[in-house]
């Protein structure tokens, strides 16, 4: 496994095509600060043109996920409106550069996911949790709109409507077992499994094709904007296009000979 020393408050490990990218504050409940969301956003501004790493799996060092944005840094937003709106963009881009790289993002989370912390979970592509994670929309206990960092987007396209108004509006928070309910997690594991159930979904995403995997998140997120089925199916029909060729003859071998596929990039 090797480690990047590239960056102060977060960590990132790399293994076989997957990155570890753990958020590194954990005297400060992993909090956001300036400094911190500029080095998310140079991380996942890189992988965009990465092609050695296929998955990333996110989590937090230490008891939380992440609570939030730092309240430290409050003053740098209410100073004025044009530094205000620097900061709020600076946020906005982390949660852009997540959904712009290719590569699928498992979010691992536990104890607070609060804010800019459930922002960074919903902005991922797969979610579990430990039984003690709680998330909440803190934006609006501070004066703020509940609609920040992406939340109004995706809240609802996870949990519906009513759900997403309930935690927008008031900011309670949602604890695993509902979250497992209404559809925001894909599981609820015991903590001390949780980066085990991390590293097996994302090994047994890459173990499909690169082109695939690719172009599957890629497809997820234009179909949840498209204004029709036959734009969608459109938007299929070309993936699978793109995607014909050496990967499928390899895939369509393993499958009749009763093997285990090797997709390994032509890169």
């Amino acid at each position: 496994m090797n480690s990047s020393n590239d960056y102060k408050w977060i960590r990132v490990e790399h293994s076989g095509g997957i990155d570890k990218l753990i958020l590194n504050r954990p005297d400060s409940l992993n909090a956001i600060d300036s400094h911190m969301a500029a080095e998310i956003t140079e991380y996942f501004e890189k992988l965009q043109r990465n092609e050695t790493v296929r998955v990333v799996v996110m989590s937090g060092a230490g008891k939380h996920f992440c609570s939030g944005f730092d309240l430290a840094d409050a003053n740098h937003i209410s100073n004025g409106l044009e530094q205000g709106l620097r900061m709020q963009r600076d946020m906005a881009r982390l949660v852009l550069c997540m959904r712009r790289c290719t590569q699928p993002i498992i979010a691992l989370v536990h104890g607070a996911a609060a804010g800019a912390g459930f922002a960074l979970a919903l902005a991922a592509d797969v979610r579990y949790a430990a039984p003690d994670a709680q998330m909440n929309v803190a934006m609006i206990k501070i004066g703020l709109t509940g609609c920040d960092m992406g939340i109004s987007y995706f809240l609802p396209r996870a949990v519906g409507m009513s759900n997403a108004a309930e935690l927008m509006m008031t900011g309670r928070w949602l604890y695993a077992n509902r979250a497992l309910q209404i559809g925001l997690l894909s599981e609820v594991v015991p903590f001390e499994e949780l980066s085990q159930v991390g590293e097996k979904l994302a090994q047994e995403m890459i173990a499909t094709s690169p082109v695939g995997l690719r172009l599957t998140k890629e497809g997820l997120n234009f179909s949840q904007d498209a204004g029709s089925l036959d734009m969608v199916i459109a938007l299929e029909d070309r993936a699978q296009v793109l995607a014909i060729g050496e990967y499928m003859r390899e895939g369509v071998a393993a499958f009749k000979e009763r093997r285990t596929a090797n997709f390994k990039s032509k890169k």
